[in-house]
């Protein structure tokens, strides 16, 4: 039996998932690839996402959360812990995210405390960055965690 990778779907994998198509190229193209990803990589992966996930996912147009919903009812939903919440308090005390980033933390230390390999995200601006990345990582390990590899849908398109 072949080892599945384990990824935590952060909640805007499934918002360009299920939108309809943007104006903005670079969105569009974000869209795509997500598309791309979701048809023909994810059965090679062992998919999560969390409470707050479903959370997001629930919030705005409500066709559009219906569908977001609809794509991840399948997902087992990682149970929020105490040793997520800490984690992600550690992130934003004195650490690399600001405050105003209390869910970005949260996204960060659920997929890192139950051992995520990847959190698959395009939150570009304090997830998947890489000037972020170091002393993300620095956090994690400080408090005896393996952090996920963060990244976005087209660097998890495979070789």
């Amino acid at each position: 039996m072949k080892f599945k990778a384990r990824v935590y779907v952060e909640t805007t994998i499934v918002s360009y998932l299920v939108a309809r198509p943007s104006r903005d190229l670079v969105v569009a193209a974000h869209q795509q690839v997500t598309r791309e990803w979701w048809e023909q990589r994810r059965s090679e992966f062992e998919l999560f996402v969390s409470a707050l996930v479903m959370q997001e996912a629930g919030c705005g147009d409500e066709q559009a959360a219906q569908r977001r919903l609809n794509e991840l009812a399948a997902i087992p939903v990682l149970a929020l812990t105490e040793e997520a919440t800490a984690l992600a308090h550690h992130l934003v005390e004195d650490g690399p995210l600001p405050k105003t980033a209390v869910e970005d933390a949260l996204h960060i230390a659920l997929a890192t405390v139950h051992g995520m390999d990847y959190l698959l995200t395009w939150n570009c601006r304090r997830l998947a960055n890489a000037e972020m990345e170091h002393a993300v990582a620095s956090r994690c390990l400080s408090r005896g965690y393996d952090p996920p590899i963060i990244c976005t849908p087209e660097e998890l398109m495979g070789g």
